[in-house]
């Protein structure tokens, strides 16, 4: 037995003491680097939200949080690996406000978080509602001399819509992108795609479009030949 412990302890002897050396000197490199602190602003996450409600605010809201640790691993901290949490569970229509403290805030282990502001958020929530809207096409540029506009198809021609309700609820119709229809003689179909001017509404499905013009002589032309 006691031979087989002194081929533990001696045998590579200059191999462990080195590892040793290394490990005592990345401590003291660990325990003697300088502190820092650093502010950074991110966004507040969301958990457990309702399926029935929709945040309505055109902001997303955010939080600065100061923290503070050692300084090459403030340099070094991407913001991907740090949360803001608020749980949402229990949530109903109308005004809430919630608190925020620094333990709502999931940083790495050797990080501190010495301050988050504000200390408050104060959420609006709607119910969710999903409806059908026209497709508006926007058409832009002139036709030829002589000529007028008879008639202008979307397709589809209507398109769903989902979000806050009372902000659906202001919405009219969804409408195209910009369709040139500029030197148009006879018909003419465009490719494009429907937006909705109010970024907390969202289209259900494809927002492709094909919107299809006509053209014909005015009377005045019609008469000249």
């Amino acid at each position: 037995m006691i031979e087989r412990l002194r081929h533990l302890i001696f045998d590579h002897l200059m191999l462990k003491m080195t590892a040793i050396l290394i490990a005592v000197l990345m401590w003291y490199g660990v325990t003697n680097e300088p502190v820092a602190e650093i502010a950074v602003r991110l966004p507040i996450e969301f958990a457990n939200p309702p399926e029935h409600l929709e945040y309505s605010a055109d902001v997303l809201p955010q939080a600065r949080i100061r923290l503070r640790g050692p300084a090459r691993v403030l340099r070094q901290l991407p913001e991907q690996s740090m949360h803001i949490v608020v749980d949402l569970s229990g949530a109903t229509p109308g005004e809430h406000t919630y608190n925020l403290d620094t333990s709502q805030v999931q940083v790495p282990h050797d990080i501190k978080v010495v301050e988050i502001i504000p200390t408050r958020l104060h959420l609006v929530f709607d119910l969710s509602q999903t409806r059908q809207v026209a497709v508006k096409p926007r058409l832009v540029g002139r036709l030829p001399p002589g000529y007028k506009m008879v008639s202008v198809v979307a397709k589809p021609s209507t398109v769903t819509i989902t979000g806050p309700q009372e902000r659906v609820d202001a919405i009219d119709n969804a409408l195209t992108d910009a369709v040139d229809v500029t030197g148009v003689a006879g018909e003419a179909t465009f490719n494009s795609r429907a937006y909705l001017a109010d970024p907390l509404v969202h289209l259900s499905g494809s927002n492709i479009v094909k919107v299809t013009v006509k053209t014909q002589p005015t009377s005045a032309n019609n008469g000249g030949h």
